[in-house]
C-alpha cells in the first residue's frame, strides 16, 4: 500500500496512530482562507481586516482567532509606521461640491440625506482606518468600512456601497462629507452616477473640524448625537 500510495512506511504509520482530527481539518482550512486574503491584500492586511473579509465571504471567524493564527503561521502584515495621522486630505486639485446641506440636519425620510466622514483608530498592529455613512432621519448608520488603507475604494467607496444595500435609494439624496480626496476623487463619484444623488461638501477651512457624521457622533447633548 506505501509502495502505491508512495509514501514511507514510517511516514504511512504515523499517520495511523496520529490521524488527523475534524478541528485540525478545518483549521488548516482557515489558515489557507487566511493566507489567501493576506496575499490578495499584497501582505498589508492585518487579522482586523482579514477577519472582515472572511465575514463578508460567508466565513466565521473572529479576530481574536484569526489574530492567535496569523502569530501561530507567523503570517505578518506590513505596517507603515507612522506618528501623525490625517484622514482628511483637502489639498488636491479635484472639483469639489457646494455646501447644500447648511448645517440642516434635519430630514423627513430615510435615505433623504445622509453625511459621511472618515476616521481613524490607533491599534497594536498599526492604524485602522473607520468610514461611515450617518442617515439623518433616524440617525443609524446604514454604512460603515474598515481598512488600513486610506485609498478610497477601501473607505469612502466601500461604506457607500454598504449604505445602499442597506438602504436602497428611491427618492434623490443629499450626501454630504468634508472636502477629502476620498470623496472628490473620481472612483468614489463613479457610485453616485446614474442615481439622484446630490453631493454637498463641508466649506474650505472646515475640514480640519471634521464636520458632518462625526460632529453628529459627539453632539448627543443637542439631540443630534447617536450611541454607537
Amino acid at each position: 500500500m506505501c509502495k502505491v500510495l508512495k509514501v514511507s512506511t514510517s511516514g504511512f504509520y504515523y499517520w495511523l496512530q496520529h490521524p488527523v482530527g475534524a478541528r485540525e481539518l478545518k483549521e488548516r482550512e482557515l489558515v489557507g482562507q487566511i493566507k489567501q486574503v493576506h496575499k490578495q491584500s499584497g501582505s498589508r492586511y492585518g487579522s482586523p481586516r482579514i477577519s472582515f473579509e472572511l465575514r463578508d465571504r460567508g466565513i466565521r471567524a473572529s479576530r481574536p482567532r484569526v489574530a492567535r493564527l496569523m502569530r501561530k503561521h507567523q503570517i505578518k502584515s506590513i505596517v507603515r509606521k507612522s506618528y501623525r495621522v490625517q484622514t482628511t486630505d483637502s489639498n488636491h486639485s479635484l472639483s469639489v461640491a457646494e455646501n447644500h446641506l447648511a448645517r440642516d440636519f434635519n430630514a423627513d425620510r430615510p435615505a433623504e440625506k445622509w453625511v459621511s466622514d472618515l476616521t481613524y483608530i490607533r491599534t497594536q498592529e498599526g492604524w485602522l482606518y473607520l468610514t461611515i455613512v450617518l442617515d439623518l432621519a433616524d440617525r443609524k448608520v446604514v454604512g460603515w468600512a474598515l481598512s488600513e488603507t486610506m485609498e478610497a475604494e477601501a473607505t469612502t467607496v466601500a461604506a457607500w456601497r454598504m449604505a445602499v444595500r442597506n438602504r436602497p435609494l428611491s427618492q434623490e439624496l443629499l450626501f454630504h462629507s468634508d472636502r477629502g480626496v476620498q470623496y472628490a476623487c473620481s472612483e468614489f463619484r463613479k457610485q453616485l452616477e446614474g442615481k439622484s444623488v446630490l453631493q454637498s461638501m463641508s466649506r474650505k477651512g472646515n475640514c480640519s473640524r471634521q464636520r458632518g457624521s462625526r460632529e453628529l457622533l459627539q453632539d448627543p447633548e443637542n439631540g443630534t448625537g447617536i450611541s454607537l
